[in-house]
């Protein structure tokens, strides 16, 4: 009788361990193929063994993320040549007509030729200066947190005050701001250079896209919006706003980094920004 009980459970014993090696061999072979192939498709096994289908459903957690990051990376490669082109063809072109006004300045002896065609170079150069100074500001703020401590900040001076900063340039396109902040103060503990920055990429960002109007509004909850018409938008180009190196013919002389910095300041900060595009006008919602 007890030989009889031990064989049975030794033969139990054996058909568990071949079923074991069974689903080891599944979750293998099943492992190798989703490595080797560009599939979502999960691990399954036949056991109903709960430890070896707890390994498999572990491998699959695994894989979602191991997946996630491909598709981020072959997204930033993907993001890093079209960077490389948008930023040569915007380099170059000053470039090349820098050369050209320098080889006008070589074949003219008339003064007033020769100071508008430096002129010329001044402000081509202005703008190199500036998609350098963006992508050398873009790589600060990747590189890890700022330097300068937080502090308690009034929102509503910061916002005003850059604002006022932006005044002559607004008024040079012939906008005049409809500018509505409540006067209840908003205090946060942020860092100010990146809320300086913020706000200054906020509407650098209106004085491209705006078709001659904007309205800033602030709400005692701290919501900023920048609200103005932008005809020469789409909706899927307001969807790509944020992506990083991403320009619209409207803006050029920008390497598409303005709001992808805003973006990840704003999150850096613990708030969000979101872009709404109905019948024609573009709002950004900033929430501190």
């Amino acid at each position: 009788m007890l030989y009889s009980l031990f064989a049975i459970l030794l033969a139990a014993a054996v058909i568990k361990i071949i079923r074991l090696k069974k689903a080891a061999r599944e979750i293998t072979a099943a492992f190798a193929d989703r490595l080797q192939t560009d599939t979502n498709t999960l691990i399954d096994i036949s056991s109903r063994d709960r430890d070896m289908r707890a390994l498999a459903g572990s491998i699959n957690t695994q894989l979602r993320i191991l997946r996630q990051e491909h598709l981020r990376y072959h997204q930033g490669d993907t993001e890093l040549k079209n960077a490389v082109t948008n930023i040569s063809h915007d380099l170059r072109t000053p470039l090349t007509a820098i050369c050209g006004y320098l080889y006008m300045i070589r074949k003219t002896d008339d003064s007033a030729q020769i100071h508008r065609y430096l002129d010329y170079i001044e402000e081509r150069t202005d703008a190199m200066k500036q998609l350098t100074e963006e992508l050398f500001r873009y790589s600060v703020i990747q590189s890890g947190e700022p330097d300068e401590p937080a502090e308690e900040i009034c929102l509503n001076q910061m916002l005003e005050d850059s604002i006022m900063g932006y005044f002559g340039a607004f008024s040079e396109k012939g906008i005049v701001p409809a500018v509505e902040i409540t006067e209840t103060k908003v205090i946060r503990h942020l860092h100010r250079a990146d809320v300086s920055r913020i706000f200054s990429n906020l509407l650098n960002n209106a004085l491209k896209y705006s078709d001659g109007d904007l309205t800033i509004t602030m709400t005692d909850a701290g919501t900023i919006t920048f609200s103005n018409m932008a005809s020469a938008l789409s909706p899927v180009e307001v969807n790509r706003l944020f992506d990083r190196f991403y320009t619209v013919e409207a803006a050029r002389n920008s390497t598409g980094l303005g709001l992808s910095i805003v973006r990840t300041l704003t999150e850096r900060l613990g708030g969000s920004v979101t872009a709404d595009y109905k019948e024609g006008r573009l709002t950004l919602t900033v929430q501190l």
